[in-house]
């Protein structure tokens, strides 16, 4: 049976002050004298929970000290939140030959989805503590070592009384060679120092002064929660649900793993916005779908034109089939006609006039929704009501939320929707639209939003991808922060896509699908789509988000996007971002690349000019552990190269080849 162990104390000491004596009180316990410090990986003191996926393993570590010389022990013990019965691995010191107070190990699996808590422990074990004494005294010359080896023999019988089987009878053969007064000295020190006995004796040993650490969490989510591939519609341009139900096979067979529709609710016609954002409508335009709300119902209701909620079903039911997820938008807020406004005046901000005050961004006036006022006197019904939203299409399978602007609502109300979604539905995936201020980005990662839009559609030259790759991909963001790398989006066509040509589009998919295990594009990415409303807009010409467009899915970068979706998924080592490393290039126009997850390696090139060819030289440094001279393949295109270490020439043109992805053979 497992020892109890002592709690490691907070601060400097567990000893509390006696006011009526002025004198510092004796603890009722005698303190440990181990402590456990610098645990890793914890997020803000364990204020939040760290992420990982089922299937990962984690790597920890701590600081662990005791006064004195003994030997010490150390172990990192883990278990899902429901379980009673901690699990457990060693851990070895780091540097042991330098100072060894840092110890490190593994989490081996967490195989279940929802919040596992872990925690170090440390102890000390007297059996090696005496073995390493007695070594060294031999090693010095010494004798006369009698009573030393009385106390060993006594440590043996008192471990052989736990042990069992093999163990047991190896044990009480030790302890006789020990205590066997009659023996040579040398044969009671070598069965004293016997490997095996030792090895026996460490899993049977009494453990002393056994201190564990405060436990910290790991936030477990599917695997979906950190790799796959999005495409984005307007279900109003694919023949409403139906319609999307037929394009449904076309978009799975190109290896799209979750299908992201805008929001599917009724839209207001007060204020109604006209095409291409005109702040009047004319006749027959259908308004933006974030208008949310009408005389058909709000949040959980379906456009008529879209068709019902059984066509809704369908879809779900449809795309489980093919192994695809349906993922809807989340947005809070609602249009002039939302039935909340007359049944819920008070979720809303008024005007000192009483007035109704509509969402403003300025310079920018969106004078079709309202916002609600989430420091309401009768915030509480208001937050139950918008839970209630996302649990009724929860109940209609949904199990992923793309988030609509979670930064300007409360980062509370985030902590507590998504943990009481999460209680119900544990698969539950939500993605942060927050294209905002980092430490913003940061703070919603932290509060459970499982993925999030990043900057990725703005970082453009190798040095600015390098970076903020370089940033996203390593500790302390890696352990929270999971980048969903959309190329485009309705609201972002960038100016590197308006004025790359076909170039530029081929080298965003291949830098959005090789780094970010996570990404996305939005229809009309496949067919270069590119015009802006207007020169320096990044808002597309005609946008969807205000008319009726006629969709399919084709377009001349769909055999590109099929092609790349499929080596995703045949290739591990493209479903992580944590495994990156840059290799040097010799032509800022350049970006280099290598991936690695068990035995494989990937080499990446990329030439971020979509105008003009460019060529130069890639380095691929010893680190990676590859031979001197190694072949490998272009997923791509299936073209043979030799690459060597050190250096390799690379040359590129837009026109017909964006860049590389080579699979190294026999590494």
């Amino acid at each position: 049976m497992m020892e109890q162990a002592t709690r490691a104390p907070r601060g400097r000491t567990g000893i509390a002050a006696s006011k009526r004596t002025g004198q510092v009180a004796l603890p009722r316990k005698r303190p440990t004298r181990i402590l456990i410090d610098e645990l890793h990986p914890v997020l803000d003191c364990g204020r939040y929970r760290v992420k990982r996926c089922v299937g990962d393993s984690v790597a920890v570590s701590a600081t662990i000290v005791r006064d004195g010389h003994d030997v010490m022990r150390a172990a990192v013990q883990w278990r899902p939140g429901e379980q009673s019965r901690w699990r457990e691995a060693p851990l070895a010191r780091v540097d042991a030959a330098i100072d060894g107070d840092r110890w490190s190990g593994m989490i081996d699996t967490l195989d279940a989805v929802g919040r596992w808590r872990w925690r170090v422990i440390a102890w000390g074990d007297r059996f090696a503590s005496w073995r390493e004494e007695l070594s060294r005294k031999i090693d010095a010359g010494q004798h006369g070592l009698g009573s030393e080896l009385t106390e060993g023999a006594m440590l043996l019988e008192a471990i052989c009384a736990r042990a069992s089987g093999e163990d047991r009878e190896l044990l009480r053969r030790a302890r006789h060679a020990v205590a066997d007064d009659s023996a040579p000295e040398r044969t009671r020190y070598e069965a004293a120092l016997e490997p095996r006995v030792a090895a026996a004796a460490e899993r049977w040993q009494v453990r002393e002064d056994l201190t564990a650490s405060e436990a910290s969490e790991i936030e477990v989510e599917r695997e979906r929660a950190r790799f796959g591939a999005w495409y984005e519609l307007f279900p109003r341009s694919w023949g409403g649900l139906p319609g999307v139900r037929r394009a449904l096979g076309e978009i799975a067979g190109a290896g799209f793993d979750v299908l992201y529709l805008p929001p599917i609710h009724p839209i207001g016609v007060a204020n109604r916005k006209g095409r291409n954002d005109k702040p009047v409508a004319e006749p027959g335009d259908p308004g933006s779908p974030y208008a949310i709300g009408g005389i058909e119902g709000g949040h959980t209701a379906i456009h008529p034109d879209l068709g019902t909620l059984e066509d809704f079903d369908a879809l779900v039911a449809d795309a489980r089939e093919l192994d695809m997820e349906i993922a809807l938008d989340y947005a809070l807020q609602c249009s002039a006609d939302h039935p909340w406004l007359s049944e819920h005046p008070e979720w809303f901000s008024h005007r000192p006039d009483g007035t109704l005050k509509y969402a403003e961004n300025p310079p920018k006036r969106y004078m079709d929704i309202y916002n609600f006022d989430f420091e309401c006197e009768e915030w509480r019904s208001l937050w139950d009501a918008l839970r209630d939203v996302m649990l009724f299409w929860v109940e209609h399978g949904v199990r992923v939320f793309r988030v609509d602007n979670p930064h300007t609502k409360p980062l509370a109300f985030w902590e507590w929707l998504i943990a009481s979604v999460r209680e119900v539905e544990p698969d539950t995936i939500f993605l942060s639209e927050a294209f905002t201020r980092q430490a913003m980005m940061a703070a919603l990662a932290k509060v459970g939003f499982s993925q999030s839009y990043t900057y990725f559609t703005w970082k453009n030259a190798s040095w600015e991808l390098r970076d903020y790759v370089s940033e996203i991909a390593r500790p302390p963001l890696s352990d929270f922060l999971r980048p969903n790398f959309f190329v485009n989006t309705p609201d972002i066509l960038s100016e590197y896509l308006q004025t790359g040509g076909p170039g530029a589009f081929a080298v965003r998919l291949l830098l959005a699908g090789t780094l970010s295990p996570s990404y996305g594009i939005y229809s009309g990415f496949e067919r270069y789509e590119a015009t802006p409303r207007h020169p320096g807009s990044e808002e597309y010409l005609d946008s969807e988000k205000y008319e009726v467009r006629e969709r399919s899915f084709q377009g001349p970068l769909l055999d590109s996007v099929t092609r790349l979706n499929r080596i995703r998924r045949e290739r591990p080592a493209l479903q992580r971002i944590d495994n990156v490393a840059f290799l040097p290039a010799e032509n800022d126009a350049l970006l280099a690349y290598a991936k690695r997850e068990g035995g494989e390696t990937l080499i990446v090139v990329a030439n971020v000019d979509p105008h003009r060819a460019q060529e130069g030289i890639v380095v691929v440094p010893g680190e990676l552990g590859l031979p001197p001279v190694f072949a490998c393949s272009d997923l791509l295109d299936g073209a043979r190269y030799e690459w060597r270490l050190g250096r390799n020439y690379v040359r590129l043109d837009p026109a017909s080849r964006a860049g590389h992805l080579l699979a190294v053979e026999n590494a």
